[in-house]
C-alpha cells in the first residue's frame, strides 16, 4: 500500500495513452490521475491529446503533448522527446496503457538513471504477438477483468501469476446514482429531439459504431418483438460517428428493410449517457465477439436499469455475477427475444452495488504502485 504522508515521499507517476478522446483506457487514466492527485501525489499524462485534456488538467493533473499513439514508423522520432521528458520528470512509476506507447516507453527508458518502475494495463483481448506481448513486460501487469487475465494467461504462460493484478473498472455512484430518474426539463427535450422514442419501452444499445457491437442484431430483435405484438423503440446510442456514415447508411436501411425505421434513433456519442440509461427499459450489450470489459452494463445496473447481453467476454462475467436474468447464450438471437420480453413483462430487482466502484478501482491501482514506489524510513 502507498504509506500515509508522514511514512512516504511525494511520487511522480506517468501515465502514457495514445490520445485523451475518449475510450476506457483513457477514462481510467483521468480517474487514477485524480486519485493520485487527491492523495498528494504528482500525477503527469503523457498523450497526443484530445477533448478529455481539459478535465485532466481541471483536476490539477498535468498533461504533456506527445504523439506517441500515431501508427506510422514516424513515431519513432517521439523516442527522444519521450526520454528527454523522462529523464526531466524523474517519475517514480511509468503506468503504460497501450501497446505503442508501451514500447516506446521500453525503448526510451533504456539507461535511464534513476529507471522507474514500469507498469502496464491490459484494457483489451488483443491478439497474441510480439507486439501485444509488451503489455506483459511490466513489473506489475493490471487487467481489467477475469476474462483478460484468462486471456493474458493462456498466450503469455511464461508471464508470472505473481506479477498479475485484476483491478476491473468502477462505477463512481455519484454520477450513476441508484434509482435516478432525469427530471422533466431534460426528459421533454430529449423526446422532442427524438419524438420517434416515445411512447412504448426504450431499448438503447450504446457503442460505437462498428458491426463488432451488434447493431443488427438489436434491429432484428426489435422487428421480432413486433412481430409478436409488443412495441418498442430502439436507440443506437454512439453509433453515428464521421468515419462510419456509411455504415450508419446501411444501418438505417437494414431498419427500413425489417420495418421499424420509424421507431428508431441514430446517435452520435452524447454527454447525458447517464439520463438516457435512467429513461430505458432495457440496456442491450450485444457485442459479436467478447469484450473485455463492459462498463456500460455497470453503469446502467448501477442506476438500477435491466441489462440484457450476450454471455461472453467481460460482460458475461458481470452479467453473471450482478444480473443473471440479463444474460443469453453469445450469439442466440431467438433466445434474446425471449429474454427481452420477458425482461420486458417483468424484471428481476436489482440491488446496489457493493462492488466495481470507482473508489474501489482507484485504490487497488495505488496499492500496486505502491508495492513498488520507494517509501521514506
Amino acid at each position: 500500500m502507498i504509506q500515509p504522508e508522514s511514512a512516504r515521499r511525494k511520487l511522480t507517476v506517468v501515465q502514457l495513452v495514445p490520445a485523451l478522446d475518449g475510450g476506457g483506457a483513457e477514462r481510467s487514466t483521468l480517474e487514477i490521475a485524480r486519485a493520485l492527485v487527491h492523495a498528494g501525489h504528482r500525477a503527469v499524462v503523457i498523450s497526443s491529446g484530445g477533448r478529455l485534456s481539459g478535465r485532466l488538467l481541471a483536476e490539477d493533473a498535468e498533461h504533456l503533448a506527445l504523439p506517441i499513439g500515431r501508427k506510422s514508423p514516424t513515431v519513432l522520432a517521439q523516442l527522444l522527446p519521450l526520454r528527454r521528458a523522462l529523464a526531466a520528470l524523474q517519475p517514480d512509476i511509468v503506468h503504460a496503457r497501450s501497446r505503442l506507447p508501451a514500447w516506446l516507453a521500453v525503448l526510451a527508458m533504456r539507461g535511464l538513471r534513476p529507471r522507474p518502475h514500469f507498469i502496464t494495463t491490459v484494457h483489451g483481448l488483443h491478439s497474441p504477438s510480439a507486439y501485444s506481448a509488451v503489455l506483459t513486460r511490466g513489473e506489475r501487469v493490471i487487467v481489467v477483468s477475469q476474462t483478460v487475465r484468462d486471456h493474458v494467461q493462456q498466450h503469455y504462460p511464461d508471464l508470472p501469476l505473481s506479477r498479475l493484478r485484476v483491478i476491473p473498472r468502477g462505477v463512481d455512484p455519484h454520477e450513476f446514482p441508484y434509482g435516478y430518474r432525469p427530471d422533466s426539463l431534460w426528459r421533454a427535450a430529449f423526446f422532442a429531439e427524438f419524438p420517434q422514442l416515445s411512447g412504448a419501452p426504450l431499448l438503447t444499445l450504446p457503442g460505437r459504431g462498428t458491426r463488432l457491437k451488434g447493431h443488427v442484431h438489436a434491429l432484428r430483435l426489435q422487428a421480432a418483438l413486433r412481430a409478436r405484438g409488443i412495441d418498442t423503440r430502439l436507440l443506437l446510442l454512439g453509433a453515428d460517428e464521421p468515419a462510419r456514415t456509411g455504415y450508419v447508411r446501411e444501418l438505417w436501411q437494414r431498419a427500413q428493410a425489417l420495418g421499424v425505421a420509424d421507431r428508431v434513433a441514430i446517435t452520435p456519442p452524447r454527454s447525458d449517457v447517464r439520463e438516457v440509461f435512467a429513461v430505458s427499459d432495457l440496456v442491450l450489450q450485444l457485442s459479436t465477439r467478447p469484450e473485455a470489459f463492459g462498463r456500460t452494463v455497470l453503469e446502467a445496473l448501477a442506476l438500477c436499469r435491466p441489462v440484457l447481453g450476450y454471455a461472453h467476454g467481460g460482460v458475461g462475467e458481470l452479467l453473471s455475477e450482478l444480473y443473471p436474468a440479463g444474460r443469453v447464450p453469445p450469439l442466440d438471437e431467438a433466445r434474446l427475444v425471449e429474454r427481452a420480453a420477458e425482461l420486458l413483462r417483468l424484471a428481476p430487482p436489482i440491488a446496489p452495488l457493493h462492488r466495481y466502484r470507482l473508489a474501489d478501482m482507484q485504490q487497488a491501482t495505488l496499492a500496486v504502485y505502491g508495492e513498488l514506489a520507494p517509501v521514506d524510513a
